[in-house]
């Protein structure tokens, strides 16, 4: 427990999404040979844009910002009328955004938008029934 301590509070929050497949069962959805998939992996390896292991391939925050995807989102925090809030999360699962929290307090959700994305979810957003209000923020550099 204190290695793992440590590695937390020495270690960098970075922005990682990870996919858990066998490389074998990669290669055949991307219709490729194993061995051309690990060419192209070993290039994105040494870019750093992803790292992998056995069962997983995780995408970095360098890959993620070659991909234009920023690692500085945006957060928005929405009211729910009470009786709506089943089809509001509902909805809310279907848009394009990264992740959806139903949190408690002054708002009943918070979701985390690619930032390019924002005024497009917004948009959406004014369009579901139950949303009573919403507050953005852009996040404009980590801090920890």
């Amino acid at each position: 427990m204190q290695l793992l301590r440590m590695l937390y509070e020495k270690g960098e929050a970075t922005n990682t999404y990870s996919l858990h497949m066998k490389q074998n069962d990669l290669a055949k959805q991307l219709g490729i040979s194993r061995q051309a998939l690990n060419v192209h992996l070993r290039k994105l390896r040494n870019l750093n844009y992803i790292r992998t292991g056995r069962g997983f391939i995780d995408v970095t925050g360098k890959g993620l910002n070659a991909l234009g995807i920023s690692s500085n989102p945006a957060f928005v925090f929405i009211k729910v009328s009470p009786r709506k809030r089943g089809g509001v999360y509902k909805k809310i699962k279907e848009l394009a955004i990264q992740r959806a929290f139903r949190i408690a307090g002054d708002v009943d959700a918070l979701i985390i938008v690619e930032r390019t994305k924002l005024d497009e979810i917004l948009s959406k957003l004014s369009y579901i029934e139950g949303v009573k209000d919403t507050k953005s923020y852009v996040a404009i550099e980590p801090i920890k």
